[in-house]
């Protein structure tokens, strides 16, 4: 592991750190923040999953997380959203694919496979060198993200029944198989066989049988794609269809922005921290 960069920040350690990723193939880059709680002991760890055409750093510059992270004792890691290199593949012309859109998942077609190993690189992979790492305490670990990342953050907990203690989303991506947005990467990740695009959608894993964590979702009304993409109540019926219990709260005014996140970020830390305290 690399050090890019390390500073204080209240009274915890921001850093932003690479290493050479077994599963994507190429050097990847992650931040964490280490609150002051961890000289004396390991913390629980926050998992947070940018959107497209993001990367760590963007919700290390606006997410306004450090704060409340130090007074909870709360880890925060925030990796990448693909991976990068100049001999990654890419769509130089379309932001719903490739470099910035790894859609979390595990591609299977070439030449997407050879480094499109996201869900991997998240839910195993960096988790063991955060592990290794950092004096984190991985018995309790919870996952949230925003768009594309919130769809990684339920299709993750979703498929690691048992790793988190919650997930929560901001307006998340919950049925990508249906989503206009999600078409190109998906096509080009997994193929045309809708059959494996159901493998990495919250709204099918559900209804197949897998179960959440508690779950808490920001929406704003005023999101432009809250009708073309994004679809809460398609989540909300899956999960009263399953008894799953869910807290979808639709704030209204709010966009897709990260003026949005922000506003709602200490909610989500906090509640988190309850049930990372459990």
């Amino acid at each position: 592991m690399n050090i890019i960069s390390e500073a204080k920040s209240h009274g915890g350690v921001q850093g932003v750190y690479s290493h050479q990723s077994e599963v994507c193939a190429c050097e990847m880059t992650f931040a964490v923040y280490v609150p002051p709680q961890a000289s004396l002991k390991p913390c629980p760890v926050l998992w947070f999953l940018s959107g497209l055409t993001c990367n760590h750093a963007n919700v290390m510059d606006k997410g306004e997380y450090r704060k409340i992270a130090a007074e909870l004792g709360v880890i925060v890691v925030c990796p990448d959203t693909s991976p990068r290199g100049d001999g990654v593949a890419d769509y130089s012309d379309d932001w719903q694919a490739g470099k910035g859109a790894g859609f979390y998942v595990d591609a299977t077609r070439s030449p997407w496979s050879d480094n499109y190993s996201m869900f991997s690189y998240v839910s195993k992979e960096l988790p063991d060198l955060i592990a290794n790492k950092f004096p984190a305490d991985m018995s309790r670990q919870a996952i949230t993200g925003h768009s594309m990342g919130g769809h990684g953050a339920l299709v993750i907990a979703l498929k690691n029944p048992g790793k988190y203690l919650s997930c929560s989303a901001f307006a998340p991506i919950v049925n990508p198989s249906d989503a206009d947005w999600a078409n190109k990467a998906f096509t080009s990740y997994l193929g045309n066989d809708r059959d494996s695009w159901h493998e990495y959608d919250a709204c099918s894993l559900i209804r197949n049988g897998n179960k959440l964590p508690p779950l808490l979702i920001d929406q704003g009304l005023g999101d432009q794609f809250l009708e073309s993409g994004l679809r809460p109540e398609r989540l909300q019926r899956v999960c009263d269809d399953a008894g799953i219990p869910v807290i979808i709260r639709m704030q209204d005014g709010y966009d897709h922005s990260y003026n949005f996140i922000s506003s709602f970020m200490e909610d989500h830390l906090r509640w988190h921290a309850l049930h990372l305290a459990k």
